[in-house]
């Protein structure tokens, strides 16, 4: 392992219930999401409840080296249940409307069963430092790619829901080592991206209420453990969403907060509520209604993740058609038979992260953050973020937040209405993605 550096230089739970609780209501009537978000930023935490200060965390258990290894037999046993999948039959001149279109799942799977590799999948993966180490009791995997610059930017990216640590092969190498990739080596950073408990190789909890706001104590417990007294964080999705609690909590140990699904509520000030720009409206309107029917994952995750677990940890082609319509309906192309998911990702990079999710058996487990996103109390309700704050809102993200919304709820030194891009900024558009790292996080250097 290579040495570690502690010295590198340089108030209301409203946004997580909104981000976590897009229901069909919400988006076809965002202004009732306000009552709701008052009465859960006014509850109170159970005795018993989870979300420990990170004190408790904190213990001596050393940081090994790990490397993916699949064993032969878990290929072998994907192999004979791809072999034997038993497709539902579709309407007639169909294609996405009903959810995944089964002509492009019989493609991908197809794909998955005589041209994917996974070896050499695995081995792109290990040429990445990874490491284990156990905070509140569970075994934490990440990648820790250290830059040769010693001026470099610790930067912990956070990935979400129906993601991996594999969102982030493209934009680590050009982070870490920029003038090997053609950029400045002032843009350099320090890579830290872990697997969330009950997410890919990182151990799966065992009790109730590993919420965002606990995911966050424990990425910050890590963070100390491996020396950085003073870090960056990005991610989007439920990384967005930890990593607003982190900066709720752990101010004083952030360099700068990026965010490619920022969120916050409509302010209360008329005027700042108001002040929105027709190119913000005109999107976030589109956006509102188009999400009306992409939804529907959230109710079950959050209300029944158990039952849905059981079909989609011993299906791969169940698997593949839950994680693919998500990449497919939440990613810039178009949207029907029009749009085809392979201009946008490869079927390497769609099926690294559903083997992932296939080998790890985590479906169940990571599904669950939205049952206890919704039922385990906040303890330290958000009020206003305040660290320097960046946010590329790209135009096929799930949910659009104008500008004077975020600077009313956070330190806001940097917004960009991105020209194309989804919901998987890193993986879909990493070349815009890393230069409104590189943008932003020129402004603290």
């Amino acid at each position: 392992m290579r040495s570690r550096s502690s010295d590198l230089p340089l108030k209301r739970i409203g946004l997580l219930s909104l981000a976590i609780l897009l229901s069909s209501l919400a988006f076809a009537k965002p202004d009732l999401l306000t009552p709701k978000l008052d009465t859960l930023a006014n509850s109170q935490p159970l005795p018993n409840e989870t979300s420990m200060p990170e004190a408790k965390l904190a213990n001596n258990a050393p940081i090994l080296p790990f490397e993916i290894q699949v064993s032969d037999a878990a290929i072998e046993d994907l192999q004979r249940r791809l072999a034997s999948t038993r497709m539902p039959d579709q309407l007639a001149q169909t294609s996405w409307e009903y959810g995944t279109d089964s002509s492009y799942l019989a493609e991908l799977l197809s794909y998955w069963q005589n041209d994917f590799d996974w070896r050499e999948q695995e081995s792109q993966l290990n040429q990445f430092d990874q490491f284990k180490t156990e905070i509140d009791g569970l075994d934490m995997h990440f990648i820790h790619q250290r830059s040769e610059n010693p001026d470099a930017i610790p930067l912990m990216v956070v990935h979400g829901w129906p993601g991996s640590v594999a969102e982030f092969t493209k934009i680590i190498g050009p982070l870490t080592d920029p003038v090997a990739h053609g950029g400045n080596i002032a843009d350099s950073y320090h890579v830290i991206a872990p697997s969330l408990p009950g997410f890919g190789f990182s151990e799966k909890p065992n009790q109730p209420g590993y919420s965002p706001e606990k995911f966050a104590h424990i990425l910050a417990a890590l963070m100390e453990r491996l020396g950085y007294e003073q870090y960056a964080i990005a991610g989007g999705d439920w990384g967005a969403i930890i990593n607003r609690y982190l900066a709720n909590n752990y101010a004083d140990r952030l360099i700068g907060l990026h965010s490619n699904m920022v969120l916050a509520n409509p302010p209360a000030d008329e005027a700042l509520r108001d002040n929105v720009s027709e190119a913000e409206s005109t999107l976030r309107e589109a956006r509102t209604a188009y999400m009306q029917n992409e939804v529907g994952y959230q109710q079950i995750q959050r209300t029944k993740p158990q039952s849905l677990g059981y079909g989609l940890n011993d299906s791969p082609a169940g698997l593949a058609a839950w994680i693919v319509e998500k990449f497919h309906g939440w990613s810039d192309m178009p949207q029907g038979a029009d749009g085809y998911l392979d201009n946008h990702f490869t079927k390497d990079e769609l099926l690294t992260n559903i083997s992932i999710y296939w080998f790890t058996e985590t479906i169940t487990s990571s599904a669950r953050i939205y049952y206890e996103s919704s039922k385990t109390p906040v303890a330290k309700p958000i009020e206003y973020i305040d660290v320097p704050t960046g946010a590329a809102v790209y135009p096929a993200e799930i949910y659009i937040t104008p500008k004077s919304w975020v600077e009313a709820a956070y330190d806001l030194r940097h917004y960009t209405l991105m020209d194309q891009g989804g919901h998987f900024a890193a993986l879909e558009q990493p070349d815009s993605y890393i230069n409104e790292l590189n943008t932003f996080f020129r402004l603290l250097r």
